[in-house]
């Protein structure tokens, strides 16, 4: 892999990670028409690295709640060791480690058919499909009316509901934040709490993917000498990563996805195309 590949796949990596277009879905259409040799397969070790570099923008961007929510994680632990707390109402950083707990949950569900859901990465009109739908869920999600939900007024059904949409973006063309920002959307978020829910609630599902991957890229190798090349598609994909965020938070608040929404769609559709031509 040279130092132009690795800094692509970590712009593609940090880009489609958080705006609304499903890296996986892009990555694996890359690989089937253009045949770019995705992360996974450059090296599952490679792979980590980028995910971890997109994470590192998530802990970047929301520093402060982050570190809010570790000083309340702790806070919490020393009231159970002393017998819990009287507090009346639970402090919003609190409620919002547990909140993110319970949506990380549905995602156990998708274990058991892992190896299925990965399999659908190697169907160009599916992946077609799945971008089409996940177009029309940006489209409807500009035109829902304003929620004011936040962490202090979510329930936990409404949870649930948007960590079962987490689980179901794991099909590939199904974008992850889209998906979860338009569940949240519908359940009646504003759309400031809606994004931010998405990308901390990205937290743990990526670090527990990695965890898993990390293990089979130690029983597979690890080529040494190309880590100053993966570096350089880490920051790529760390920076990229970061601005994404932004520009996410931006069209959101501003009810703007409707640009997304155009792009999926013709994505999708050349996707099908292309897949019935070739």
């Amino acid at each position: 892999m040279t130092l132009i590949q690795s800094a692509f796949l970590g712009l593609v990596q940090g880009v489609a990670e958080f705006l609304p277009i499903s890296s996986s879905g892009h990555l694996a259409l890359f690989q089937n028409f253009l045949g770019i040799q995705s992360a996974e397969e450059a090296s599952m070790f490679f792979d980590v690295l980028l995910h971890l570099g997109t994470l590192l923008a998530v802990f970047v961007y929301y520093r402060e709640m982050i570190w809010e929510m570790i000083l309340e994680f702790f806070g919490w632990i020393s009231d159970l060791a002393h017998g819990g707390t009287e507090e009346k109402e639970i402090a919003p950083a609190r409620r919002l480690i547990l909140l993110i707990i319970v949506g990380t949950l549905p995602l156990f569900v998708i274990l058991p058919v892992k190896s299925v859901v990965e399999k659908l990465g190697g169907s160009t009109l599916f992946i077609g499909c799945a971008l089409l739908l996940t177009g029309t869920l940006l489209f409807l999600s500009d035109r829902m009316g304003k929620g004011r939900k936040n962490e202090r007024s979510a329930t936990i059904l409404d949870t649930v509901i948007v960590g079962f949409a987490q689980a179901l973006a794991t099909v590939p063309g199904l974008s992850r934040s889209g998906t979860t920002i338009a569940a949240g959307l519908l359940r009646g978020y504003n759309r400031e709490y809606a994004v931010r829910y998405s990308f901390l609630m990205s937290i743990p599902a990526v670090l527990g993917a990695n965890i898993l991957s990390f293990k089979d890229a130690l029983e597979v190798g690890i080529d040494t000498s190309m880590i100053p090349v993966y570096l350089v598609g880490v920051v790529v994909a760390a920076v990229s990563g970061y601005f994404s965020i932004r520009l996410v938070n931006l069209l959101a608040d501003k009810g703007k996805f409707g640009a997304f929404a155009y792009y999926c769609w013709a994505v999708g559709v050349l996707a099908i195309v292309l897949t019935i031509l070739l």
